[in-house]
């Protein structure tokens, strides 16, 4: 897409109220994103009830926990896109829900554990929709904005691809052009829904070193649900670990990744130790036979008396 062609977009999909609110601080005392109570449900099905967390400002927080425990969940409810049943998500002291649209995604942004492009769109367009929440009457497509665009996609190595179809891509490849287009949004708080998926290992590694280093030289507030518990500890400031809807530990990495809280959490007997190249938590998992011998292990029975 051309500038002329991004500029006709634009103006197509501006609203009144330009400019951006990232540089807004948050109210003495009070971290910018945070969630109250929150009862959360699919259809019938609760998935969590009067759930609270408090995301520490400028952090990388991870959320950690076995699947079908309510991580996307709440991180879907933290981004507006679930509303709750009850209790309420506060961004910026006000409840998000009532907030308007454009103003959240100028503070927010969300690269969803699912994405599905337009037909027939370019990665250098579906990036360049990063910058729409930016736009407005006084404030249109400029070259600052086309200059966000190539330092994303460079960022995220699709700056090659940036005149390819996005449906022709690999799933890697897909997911790296969301991932551009999140940044791009520049958004202070930006949470992402398992970033990682259909990544290769070094992919994977590039991408969290991308959300560290937005996390440590632009100070940005990440948040984002990783399976991985070795990168979620390497990576994360801030770890939330969550089991059937819950909250059962919080902290940094290494009051949270503990033997005991592992196996607490994900049912998995392990050791851990530090991390050689960081210091970090490294969760080893018990062998195969380690793990059979405890679970066939014979249980004592309480009072029972040999006849022999």
């Amino acid at each position: 897409m051309d500038k002329d062609t991004r500029q006709a977009v634009a103006d197509g999909g501006s609203g009144s109220d330009g400019g951006s609110d990232s540089g807004r601080g948050s109210a003495e005392g009070r971290q910018r994103l945070m969630a109250e109570g929150l009862t959360l449900a699919y259809d019938r099905r609760t998935v969590a009830e009067k759930l609270s967390v408090t995301i520490p400002d400028h952090s990388f927080t991870v959320i950690v926990g076995p699947n079908a425990c309510g991580k996307s969940t709440l991180l879907r409810a933290l981004s507006r896109m679930l509303k709750p049943v009850a209790g309420s998500v506060l961004l910026d002291g006000q409840a998000i829900g009532t907030m308007p649209a454009k103003k959240v995604a100028r503070t927010l942004g969300l690269l969803p554990q699912s994405s599905i492009a337009p037909d027939g769109i370019t990665v250098a367009d579906l990036v360049a929709r990063g910058r729409y929440p930016h736009q407005g009457l006084l404030r249109q497509w400029s070259e600052a904005d086309e200059r966000i665009v190539d330092e994303s996609m460079a960022a995220t190595g699709v700056a090659e691809l940036a005149d390819r179809y996005v449906d022709e891509l690999s799933g890697g490849q897909r997911q790296r052009v969301w991932i551009a287009m999140a940044i791009a949004q520049q958004t202070p708080l930006l949470l992402l829904d398992e970033p990682t998926t259909y990544l290769d290992i070094q992919h994977q590694i590039d991408v969290l070193d991308l959300c560290a280093q937005l996390h440590e030289e632009q100070g940005r507030t990440l948040v984002a649900v990783l399976h991985d518990l070795n990168h979620a500890a390497r990576y994360a400031t801030h770890l939330i670990a969550m089991r059937g809807g819950e909250i059962v530990a919080e902290g940094a990495p290494g009051d949270v990744v503990t033997a005991e809280q592992v196996e607490r959490v994900f049912g998995l007997p392990c050791q851990v130790i530090d991390d050689p190249e960081t210091g970090t938590p490294l969760v080893i998992p018990a062998a195969r036979r380690s793990r059979t011998a405890r679970v066939e292990a014979p249980t004592p029975l309480a009072g029972f008396v040999s006849e022999s």
